[in-house]
């Protein structure tokens, strides 16, 4: 059985797109800091609480990235990071209410972070290398734990899903078993196999799952780029297999890339009773 839990979110000065601070158990406190408001954030008592950080900004290719890093005092160290040549938008600050939180602690913490946002895939991570990982005890670890889960869900809350498994954001996933239906499917021309789901900010192509081995002359400039992207990245490797989930913005998008060519997602991707999206969502 799931619980709710309540978020106790303050906008400061009314802007949405400014500083936010929320807060969900007892010693948890996570701020949202627009890079132009650093100095408001300066005044806040905690600002210099040791904690870890999140930096969000875009590549030169309009990729989503993320910087994942841990201070003894954070707002010195994001002061530093105004005179980075990697441009950054945003800023999320985790940090203890009470500064219970030491240096092997947050070592810990941006070790986790970095694994959960390479395993999620959602956007590229800057750190130019891992984090070391600290020894902590184990009643710590059980603490950070909860603290962890705490802290995804209020980042998640802020409209930051990097750190979200497609199989955590399916709105039809279990934890008791698979269900079967929520996956959909593409059989076509050219080798094109594919398994995908629908979730919240889009539709995830599953990890092994085939695109087509060449594509239409017709198929649209955006598409061709796309696809040449995640072959760049080695997201599609060279016998046309995602070597991981990969969520794309609409299912007519993932469609396409999987196939080819043009297409639409809502007729062309099925359930294992043959039902495509669009007979699904016109019989609700």
């Amino acid at each position: 059985m799931a619980f709710s839990k309540t978020i106790q979110m303050y906008i400061f000065d009314g802007n949405p797109n400014g500083r936010i601070m929320c807060e969900l158990s007892k010693n948890g406190r996570v701020y949202k800091i627009a890079r132009n408001e650093l100095s408001e954030f300066a005044k806040r008592t905690d600002a210099e609480n040791t904690g870890i950080y999140f930096l969000f900004g875009k590549s030169e290719s309009n990729t989503d990235t993320i910087y994942i890093g841990e201070a003894e005092k954070i707002l010195t160290r994001l002061k530093q990071h105004l005179k980075d040549s990697d441009y950054w938008n945003d800023c999320i600050v985790i940090i203890s209410k009470d500064n219970l939180l030491n240096k092997a602690h947050v070592k810990y913490l941006e070790n986790q972070f970095y694994n959960m946002a390479q395993e999620a895939g959602r956007s590229n991570v800057t750190n130019s290398t891992v984090p070391t990982c600290s020894s902590i005890s184990e009643y710590d670890e059980a603490m950070l734990t909860e603290f962890i889960s705490n802290s995804k869900l209020l980042v998640n809350a802020l409209g930051y899903k990097v750190f979200d498994r497609v199989q955590d954001s399916s709105p039809h996933s279990s934890p008791q078993k698979e269900i079967v239906d929520r996956y959909f499917y593409i059989q076509a021309a050219r080798g094109a196999d594919a398994k995908g789901l629908v979730v919240p900010d889009g539709f995830a192509v599953c990890k092994d799952s085939k695109a087509a081995s060449s594509i239409s002359a017709s198929m649209p400039h955006p598409l061709v780029n796309l696809r040449k992207s995640l072959i760049d990245k080695g997201i599609i490797n060279s016998e046309y297999m995602f070597t991981r989930d990969y969520i794309f913005s609409s299912p007519s998008y993932a469609a396409g890339i999987v196939m080819g060519r043009n297409a639409n997602g809502r007729t062309e991707w099925k359930n294992s009773a043959h039902q495509s999206l669009k007979e699904i969502e016109e019989s609700l």
